[in-house]
């Protein structure tokens, strides 16, 4: 697939255009190169570790890198680090190699002085201000030269045990919806949810 069709697909995938799901994109693209693979579709193949955390700005990264990449959270071959951060470390699990691409602030004031984004710091969606403001702002990185908006680092290598995916379903004996068997607690003779058996996790 041809990368602006990528790019415009992963906004579809977002809900809406911004830069930080654009980078994302563009980083997981990158990753995918310089491991010299595809975007995965299964679980089996590629890992990411993506670096952003909870609650912060620019979180639409992840869903840039996650449709980039097929590393996803449905086939549970994406985690957070949760360190607050715009970068992915994406592995190789049959090679035990990775590479780390983070985003570069060079054209950040740039990003932050479009009229996209004074939109958005006055309160407006990013549904509701114009297509062309919205590409203006994501073109900003998505067709700067790569080594001003990214970080490559070196293709190393990346020990991966894989503990294989947990198979099987079975309903709470409290609430009666289905969970899968590792998060089962015992509270006595049932076999609970986590809500439902009053752990933490």
């Amino acid at each position: 697939m041809e990368d602006r069709l990528i790019l415009e697909e992963a906004f579809r995938f977002h809900g809406h255009i911004c830069w930080a799901s654009a980078i994302g994109a563009r980083a997981g693209l990158v990753a995918l190169r310089e491991l010299g693979v595809t975007r995965t579709g299964t679980s089996g193949e590629l890992h990411c570790i993506v670096e952003v955390g909870n609650n912060h700005g620019a979180q639409c990264f992840t869903d840039g890198v996650q449709y980039a990449t097929g590393c996803t959270l449905g086939k549970g071959n994406i985690e957070k680090a949760g360190w607050g951060k715009l970068a992915i470390t994406l592995i190789n699990k049959k090679e035990e190699k990775a590479v780390r691409v983070s985003y570069r602030p060079t054209r950040h004031k740039m990003i932050a002085e479009s009229d996209f984004m004074k939109k958005r710091a006055a309160g407006i969606p990013p549904t509701q201000i114009p297509s062309e403001e919205a590409w203006a702002m994501a073109n900003i990185l998505w067709e700067a030269p790569e080594a001003e908006v990214l970080s490559v680092g070196p293709v190393g290598p990346y020990a991966w045990e894989d503990f294989g995916e947990i198979m099987g379903l079975k309903p709470c004996d409290s609430c009666g919806e289905m969970v899968s068997v590792a998060y089962l607690r015992m509270v006595g003779d049932k076999c609970m949810c986590i809500p439902c058996s009053g752990y933490d996790q």
